[in-house]
């Protein structure tokens, strides 16, 4: 038995929260302002229920974008489903926590990645990912002026090696 704190859960468990907390206040009040989140996941993680013409188009990640057109967000303490449109369709998306590999606001400049979490890798071979976009390319893309890029925080860096 491994007596050691893992901090790293510990952190990527707080930084959830902040997602959780985000998504919450935005069901309950809306986003102000210019606010709007990026919410990045894998699609073909367990739990995850997405159209079967996105989990075709987006075979390993997919970016979600709620700023002006999304309906009925709920948060569960494992999950959240959200309604969004596509093709002029409302379609409601199921995303497991676990799932998120990226989220963002990039009207105020801020950013978190998870890691790959112990039970995709367990679940998933590993895969070639160099043709996904990183947290700072989606950030880019905004009409946010490149020297108001998002602060990323990547647990990675504090991992044993």
């Amino acid at each position: 038995m491994d007596d050691e704190i893992n901090y790293t859960k510990m952190v990527e468990t707080a930084l959830m929260d902040v997602v959780r907390n985000s998504l919450r206040h935005a069901a309950e009040f809306g986003l102000p302002g210019d606010q709007h989140f990026y919410i990045t996941f894998k699609t073909h993680f367990p739990g995850v229920s997405v159209p079967r013409h996105l989990a075709e188009r987006y075979k390993d990640e997919m970016t979600i974008v709620l700023q002006h057109q999304f309906w009925n967000i709920v948060v569960e303490p494992d999950y959240f489903t959200v309604d969004l449109s596509f093709n002029h369709k409302r379609e409601t998306l199921k995303v497991p926590f676990d799932a998120l590999t990226a989220f963002a606001d990039p009207s105020v400049q801020f950013g978190l990645q998870f890691s790959t979490t112990l039970a995709e890798a367990e679940a998933a071979p590993a895969t070639d990912d160099s043709d996904e976009k990183t947290m700072e390319e989606v950030l880019e893309e905004t009409d946010q002026p490149q020297e108001k890029q998002g602060e990323i925080i990547t647990l990675d860096a504090f991992r044993k090696k």
